[in-house]
């Protein structure tokens, strides 16, 4: 059932988002990491700002490409939100407005940065709401800009010890294939700080550029959160 040698076996899989449960059951679990292969990709780092995450360049006099600079982490009211681009702020914007996770999405498609077109990959955990939580992946067929293809996965009870992973990427390639299937199943924690070790760890050494862990305890709404950056 779990299948963390995917991610260990996997020189690149790209931006990714983890959500599941604690095993002891007391705390939602939302993971998100960026990987990079360039010198673009590789310059940027997580800032904590309030409630939300940010990604900023480290090295601010070299060139910045805008689709690497977001927010991956957004909260509103009981609802955090968790993806690899700016489509956090259209989740907020719609959730503001009394529309859905989904409704927000049908406005957005894959990142325009062709050839690879990477798929924009979201999450979202909503204590107030009847499911456990959401993920969804936007992205094209076979690279192909004028074939889209949305997929939204609603899970209705979170699995003690258990969460579920897309990435943007299978692994590396040129262009690197996008992530396909359902979501796959990896271990969780009950420590925040063995959480966040045990992924870093996970991940290819040459690529990784920087990783966050939130717990969302189910009954308070508090949360916690732990960044780790390889530069800067």
């Amino acid at each position: 059932m779990v299948e963390l040698d995917r991610l260990k076996d996997s020189t690149y899989p790209g931006r990714g988002i983890v959500i599941g449960l604690t095993p002891d059951g007391e705390h939602f679990t939302q993971i998100y990491w960026i990987m990079g292969r360039s010198a673009t990709s590789r310059n940027r780092v997580f800032l904590p700002e309030g409630s939300a995450v940010v990604t900023a360049p480290v090295d601010k006099s070299q060139e910045v490409d805008p689709l690497t600079l977001y927010y991956p982490v957004k909260v509103i009211g009981n609802r955090h939100i968790v993806t690899n681009g700016d489509q956090t702020n259209t989740i907020l914007e719609a959730l503001e407005q009394g529309g859905s996770f989904e409704s927000a999405l049908e406005t957005r498609t894959f990142e325009p940065d062709g050839p690879i077109f990477t798929p924009r990959i979201s999450g979202i955990t909503d204590l107030d709401d009847s499911y456990a939580y959401k993920l969804a992946v936007l992205k094209s067929v076979d690279h192909n800009p004028e074939h889209g293809l949305r997929q939204y996965f609603d899970f209705e009870a979170g699995i003690p010890g258990v969460g579920h992973c897309i990435t943007t990427y299978l692994d590396d390639g040129d262009p690197p294939p996008s992530f396909s299937g359902e979501p796959f199943c990896v271990e969780l924690f009950d420590e925040l700080d063995q959480t966040l070790a045990s992924f870093w760890e996970i991940l290819n050494q040459a690529n990784k550029v920087a990783m966050l862990v939130k717990f969302i305890h189910r009954q308070s709404g508090e949360s916690q959160l732990r960044i780790v950056n390889q530069y800067g």
